[in-house]
C-alpha cells in the first residue's frame, strides 16, 4: 500500500470526458447491501473509490482487507482526535487550519489504496455535542476526493441522512437492496421522502431483490412507482464461505451465481464498461 508519500492527491483526476459519478447502495442490515457493493466494485470502471458509511463497517472485511492492520484509520477517529483537547495526536499539525488539516489527514491516514480501488471508512466514533462543524468540513473535503475517481461507490445505511450530512447531495444512482418484508418496501418509500426533505438529488432509483425473493414475489417490486426493478442477487453459498475465511468477494469465480446476477443488474443500469465474460476467470 502506498499512502501518497506526502502527496495528498492520490489519483490523477478522472477522465474529463466522463463525469465522476456517485453510486449509493442502501438497505436494511442483512439484506446483502455490502455484498452488492463488494461485487459491484469488480465491474465498475477504474479509478473507483469505495466509501463505507455503514455503522457495521463490514465492507473492508468482505474485500479481504484489515484496515487496522494496514494502519488505516476511520474518518471519525481522526476527527475525534483532532477535536479532543486531551489527545496528543496530531500536535505537529496544530498550526494548520482545520479544514486543511482534515484534508491532509484524510489522504494520509484514512485512505486505503490498491491497484483496483481506493477506500475510506466513515466510522462511528464522533465527539459529543454539535456535529455541524465537522459535518460541514467533510461536506467540503470529500467532494474534492471523489472527483478524482470515475466512480464513487457508497455502502450506506437504510436512511440517506448520513449521506447528506457527511458525503454528498448529488447522486447518479441509488440501488435499494430489499428483502421480502413490508418494512423493506416501506423503507423505499421513506427513502424517496427523505431525499426530498433533506435535499438529495438522484438521477435513478433502482430496486434490487436479495436472494430470499421468489420469482412470484419479485413481481411486486416491478409495480413500485418511481423506481426501476433491475433483478435479484442470486443465492450463492460461496459468498458466506469467502466471508468466513476472510477472502475478498472480488475473487469469486466469474461464473458464481452472485457475480453473474450483479453483472446483469449493472448491465441493465448501463454501468458496465467491460463485460465480465471477456475477462479471464479468477
Amino acid at each position: 500500500m502506498d499512502n501518497c508519500n506526502g502527496n495528498i492527491h492520490p489519483r490523477e483526476a478522472a477522465d474529463k470526458d466522463k463525469m465522476a459519478q456517485i453510486i449509493v447502495a442502501t438497505g436494511r442490515g442483512g439484506t446483502g447491501k455490502t455484498t452488492f457493493v463488494a461485487l459491484a466494485s469488480r465491474y465498475l470502471q477504474t479509478p473507483q473509490l469505495l466509501i463505507d458509511a455503514d455503522n457495521d463497517q463490514n465492507l473492508a472485511a468482505m474485500l479481504g482487507i484489515d484496515l487496522a492492520e494496514q494502519g488505516i484509520r476511520t474518518i471519525s477517529e481522526v476527527l475525534y482526535d483532532i477535536q479532543d483537547r486531551d489527545s496528543n495526536s496530531y500536535r505537529e499539525l496544530h498550526a494548520m487550519p482545520l479544514a486543511q488539516k482534515v484534508e491532509y489527514l484524510l489522504h494520509m491516514d484514512c485512505l486505503y489504496e490498491s491497484v483496483d480501488f481506493d477506500m475510506v471508512s466513515i466510522g462511528v466514533k464522533w465527539t459529543q455535542g454539535c456535529y455541524c462543524h465537522p459535518n460541514d468540513i467533510l461536506r467540503a473535503v470529500l467532494p474534492g476526493l471523489t472527483k478524482n475517481y470515475t466512480y464513487t461507490l457508497i455502502d450506506s445505511p437504510a436512511g440517506l441522512e448520513h449521506i447528506n450530512r457527511r458525503i454528498a447531495t448529488e447522486i447518479g444512482a441509488i440501488f435499494a437492496i430489499v428483502d421480502p418484508s413490508a418494512k423493506s418496501l416501506r423503507n423505499v418509500d421513506r427513502l424517496k421522502e427523505i431525499s426530498q426533505e433533506i435535499g438529495i438529488h438522484y438521477q435513478n432509483l433502482y430496486l434490487v431483490a436479495n436472494h430470499r425473493f421468489t420469482d412470484d414475489m419479485t413481481k411486486r417490486l416491478e409495480q413500485v412507482s418511481a423506481a426501476t426493478y433491475l433483478g435479484r442477487i442470486e443465492k450463492d453459498p460461496s459468498v458466506e464461505e469467502y466471508d468466513w475465511h476472510g477472502r475478498s468477494l472480488r475473487d469469486l469465480p466469474s461464473n458464481s451465481p452472485a457475480c453473474l446476477s450483479v453483472e446483469k443488474i449493472l448491465t441493465k443500469a448501463a454501468l458496465m464498461s467491460t463485460p465480465e465474460s471477456t475477462k479471464p476467470c479468477l
